[in-house]
C-alpha cells in the first residue's frame, strides 16, 4: 500500500486551499498513492475564531468538494480536517472518502486540544470547538486503517482501542506547533506505533511564518518496529511511503505484545489493594 500524506501551506481563503488540495492529491496519484492524507484544518487557518465561520454541515459544499476529488482521481482521500457544524455545535472532523467518492468514515476530534505552555503556546480549542466521543476505523482492501486528529495521538487508550479493532495501520492529520512538535512530535509517532505495532502516519500543514499559527510540519511516517520510514522538513511538499503488511504480520508473530496482554492486572481495583 503507498501512501502520500499531503504537506500544504495553508492560506486565508478556503476555495484557494481546495485548489491546493486538489492539485497535491492528483500529483500523489500520478505518483502511485492509494490513500490519500490530508493536513489537520487544511481549509482555513488554524485559528478558534476561523472554525465556526467556516463550518459547514456534513453533505456541503467542501465535503461535496472532497467527494469529487477521491472519485475523479481514484484514491483513498483522508480528508485533512475540516470545521463541521451540526445545528449549533461545531466539531474539527476528518472525512474519508473512498476512489468511488462514497464517504465511508468520520472522526470528530475527541481530545481538544488546550493548553498553556509559560513561554511557549498557548491555545483554547474548546472556545469553539466540541469533542467527539468514538474512536474510528474503517475498511480498505489492505485491511483496516485507523484515524484520529493531532491532540488525540498523545492518549494511549485511543490508540489502543484501534489496534483492538483491527488497524493495521492509523492516519493523523495534525497540526503540532513550534513548541510541542519539536519536543514530543518524531517520539509520539515512534512510541505509538511501536506500542500498537500498527504503520503511523502523521500529515502536518507546511510551515507559514507569516499565520499567527505557525505548524511545526515534518509529516512522518513510522513503522510496527517505531523506525521512522520518511519525514518531510517543514516546507510544502508531498511525503510517499509504502506500507509493507507482511512485515507488520511479521514483526507482531516475533514479539506478540498485542497477545501478551495482561488484562486481568490492568485494572484499579488492583491499585487501591496496595494503598
Amino acid at each position: 500500500m503507498k501512501v502520500a500524506l499531503v504537506q500544504m501551506y495553508v492560506s486565508p481563503t478556503p476555495k484557494q486551499n481546495m485548489i491546493t488540495a486538489y492539485d497535491k492529491i492528483r500529483q500523489a496519484k500520478a505518483n502511485g498513492a492509494d490513500l490519500v492524507i490530508l493536513p489537520e484544518m487544511f481549509i482555513c487557518p488554524y485559528e478558534t475564531s476561523n472554525f465556526p465561520r467556516f463550518a459547514e454541515p456534513e453533505g456541503g459544499e467542501t465535503y461535496q468538494a472532497l467527494a469529487a476529488m477521491a472519485k475523479e482521481t481514484g484514491v483513498y482521500l483522508v480528508a485533512g480536517s475540516v470545521p463541521e457544524q451540526e445545528n449549533r455545535v461545531v466539531y474539527n472532523t476528518s472525512y474519508v472518502f473512498r476512489p468511488d467518492g462514497m464517504c465511508i468514515a468520520k472522526h470528530r476530534k475527541v481530545h481538544l486540544f488546550d493548553i498553556h505552555v509559560k513561554g511557549g503556546q498557548h491555545f483554547q480549542e474548546s472556545e469553539t470547538l466540541c469533542a467527539g466521543s468514538r474512536f474510528t476505523v474503517f475498511e480498505t482492501p489492505w485491511g483496516r486503517i485507523g484515524l484520529c486528529i493531532c491532540y488525540d495521538v498523545r492518549f494511549p487508550e485511543l490508540t489502543r482501542m484501534m489496534a483492538l479493532a483491527g488497524a493495521k495501520a492509523v492516519c493523523v492529520p495534525a497540526a503540532f506547533n513550534l513548541t510541542t512538535g519539536p519536543a514530543h512530535w518524531e517520539l509520539t509517532f515512534r512510541a505509538r506505533a511501536l506500542d500498537n505495532q500498527v504503520y503511523f502516519m502523521g500529515c502536518s500543514p507546511a510551515r507559514d511564518t507569516q499565520a499567527s499559527y505557525h505548524a511545526y510540519g515534518h509529516s512522518i511516517v513510522t513503522n510496527p518496529w517505531g523506525e521512522v520510514v520518511a519525514q518531510a522538513d517543514e516546507k510544502e511538499t508531498i511525503v510517499f511511503a509504502e506500507l509493507d503488511f507482511e512485515k507488520e504480520e511479521k514483526i507482531r508473530q516475533e514479539l506478540p505484545l498485542l497477545r501478551h496482554r495482561r488484562t486481568d492486572v490492568y485494572t484499579l481495583y488492583g491499585f487501591d489493594n496496595m494503598r
